[in-house]
């Protein structure tokens, strides 16, 4: 069943409010072999939020580490559409020979060659009727095909040309074929996925949660079942890992870039020290709007590592002209902070109010997805400029005083160098 919303934004209910309605309304169904309620995905998809692959040559071990995983997750409040990917399959019958057909010169492909024919048909003959092939098969009447008991009246034909009973030389076992297969580095695999309402519960913990402490100790009692994360899960991984190598790429080029006009090494760890005071915003105003935090929330805080060095950077570069004015390095940090004080903040704040209504006022769908990123830098900013104000004067000044006692620990080191030199002379 597919249903289009009212596309007017102003008088409609939230595609996922409606998806939660549904879902409640339904509840469980038994007997249902498959059932997915869904909205319109955001970025990345509608797919499911937590993937696991379970992988084994064992199809039981799986089966039971499957319906384990499947159960643990279930518990998390804020789960749905936990699904198991393994299929019964469709009923059939499964005929095995019996030890003494054998003797009447009876095999497996014997057996299963006859039941076939009786069944499904032996083809006789082709006859032409213009461009049609029509094939003429030979088997027993569709009455007599309807029901097992047909199957166990059955006579076999042996080599000698003589009919056994059915029963005498096969046994009947009910059983299920597999409707699909799925294998992964030439082993069974099963796929365990679900859902996650995000209002509720936050896929990312759940997701560690269960490797961290689920995971192992089902595998623990399942000793040839190993895992890997697939789908969502582990396109998440995959994106927190180059985010990460993101992220150190533009702090070392933030840090040489800052390094080469200053002529300095510790003046950029200096100016770049802010940067974790503006995440620590970002993480902070999520926390006040009650935004999770996703993945454009983590490009947010990628952004803000190039903006909260602006101001730093400033007052930083006005100390060291204010020092090589002639003033000393106190006066130089507060006639700095004084001078920069008006500029740091008017640029702090147009930066927060020209983000302020996206994140305050609009209530859009398209704009929901950009929310999390405008709030990272909207509220990292702020942070980060309290912090350049108040502590980057005084990081500076114990900069100072680290690379002056530096320089006379080296001094007093040549100097007893050249002395040990000149009493050895």
């Amino acid at each position: 069943m597919l249903v289009e919303l009212n596309r007017d934004e102003n008088n409609r209910v939230a595609p996922s409010e409606i998806e939660r309605r549904w879902r409640e309304e339904v509840g469980d169904l038994p007997g249902v072999r498959g059932l997915r309620i869904g909205g319109a995905g955001g970025p990345g998809g509608d797919g499911p939020d937590l993937s696991f692959q379970l992988v084994g040559r064992d199809l039981n071990q799986l089966q039971a580490a499957a319906a384990d995983l499947e159960q643990r997750i279930r518990s998390y409040n804020g789960t749905y559409d936990v699904r198991n990917s393994f299929e019964g399959g469709v009923r059939e019958l499964q005929l095995q020979i019996r030890p003494e057909a054998e003797a009447l010169g009876l095999s497996q492909q014997d057996l299963a060659r006859q039941v076939r024919q009786a069944f499904f048909g032996e083809e006789v003959q082709r006859i032409q009727r213009g461009q049609d092939d029509v094939r003429v098969m030979v088997r027993y009447p569709e009455e007599q095909r309807r029901s097992e008991g047909y199957l166990e009246a059955m006579r076999i034909r042996t080599a000698d040309g003589q009919a056994v009973p059915f029963g005498a030389v096969a046994d009947i076992e009910v059983g299920t074929s597999p409707s699909s297969i799925r294998r992964f580095d030439r082993e069974r695999s099963i796929s365990v996925t679900a859902r996650i309402d995000k209002d509720i519960a936050e896929p990312g913990r759940i997701s560690n949660e269960l490797r961290e402490t689920h995971l192992p100790a089902i595998l623990a009692s399942y000793p040839d079942v190993r895992y890997r994360l697939a789908g969502a899960t582990r396109s998440q991984q995959e994106l927190m890992t180059d985010l990460t190598r993101g992220l150190l790429l533009a702090l070392f080029l933030i840090y040489a870039l800052i390094a080469v006009p200053l002529r300095s090494y510790l003046q950029p760890l200096l100016i770049m020290s802010v940067i974790p005071f503006g995440m620590i915003g970002a993480v902070f105003g999520h926390w006040v709007l009650g935004i999770p935090i996703s993945m454009l929330s983590l490009f947010g805080i990628i952004a803000l590592a190039g903006v909260v060095v602006n101001d730093s950077l400033i007052l930083v570069d006005f100390v060291n002209r204010n020092r090589r004015a002639g003033e000393s390095r106190i006066e130089a940090a507060i006639k700095a902070t004084r001078a920069r004080f008006r500029a740091i903040i008017l640029t702090s704040m147009t930066t927060f109010l020209g983000l302020a209504p996206i994140i305050f006022f609009e209530t859009s769908l398209q704009a929901k997805i950009v929310i999390p990123m405008a709030t990272s830098l909207a509220f990292g900013i702020v942070f980060a400029t309290i912090i350049t104000l108040g502590l980057i004067p005084i990081l500076y000044l114990i900069g100072d005083d680290v690379v002056r006692l530096m320089q006379r620990l080296l001094g007093h080191s040549r100097h007893g160098m050249v002395a040990e030199e000149r009493v050895k002379g």
